[in-house]
């Protein structure tokens, strides 16, 4: 049985950059955080190009009590990353100001689709694409 989802995001080379920005807002520190130029050798993981050794193999940390945030960038040989429309990551928080507080650090250079507001369903919900491109949607029951 599942019992979490960790969204795994996958970036053109700034995936430190994203996961920085990800850590200011959300606090915590790095569980892991593994470059490229770590993976073992003997592996078969020499081909990656010189220019890629120092970008993120992996970095996971925790946000909330039980969710990861993870990421990487991509293999060069996997060709570029192309970002739609096809993904959002939903933060469900404890409370009003926890929401307002994750939405306005996460609005850093980002395209609001909807700003934080009570909705017809009960909840008090926003949404926007960040800096980076990723799409987030907030939000606080407040029935809860």
């Amino acid at each position: 049985m599942t019992t979490t989802i960790n969204p795994y995001l996958i970036f053109n080379g700034n995936c430190e950059d994203a996961f920085n920005f990800y850590k200011s807002v959300f606090g915590g520190e790095f569980e892991y955080i593994g470059r490229f130029k770590d993976m073992p050798q003997e592996d078969g993981y020499s081909d990656i190009p010189e220019n890629y050794a120092n970008k993120i193999m992996h970095v996971c940390f925790h946000i909330g009590k039980e969710t990861y945030l993870m990421g990487s960038d991509n293999n060069p040989e996997f060709g570029e990353v192309t970002f739609g429309q096809n993904m959002n990551i939903s933060i469900n928080t404890d409370s009003k100001n926890e929401a307002d507080r994750l939405f306005t650090g996460l609005s850093d250079a980002a395209t609001v689709t909807m700003p934080m507001k009570d909705m017809f369903w009960g909840d008090y919900f926003g949404m926007l694409t960040d800096k980076f491109g990723v799409m987030w949607m907030i939000s606080y029951r407040k029935s809860q």
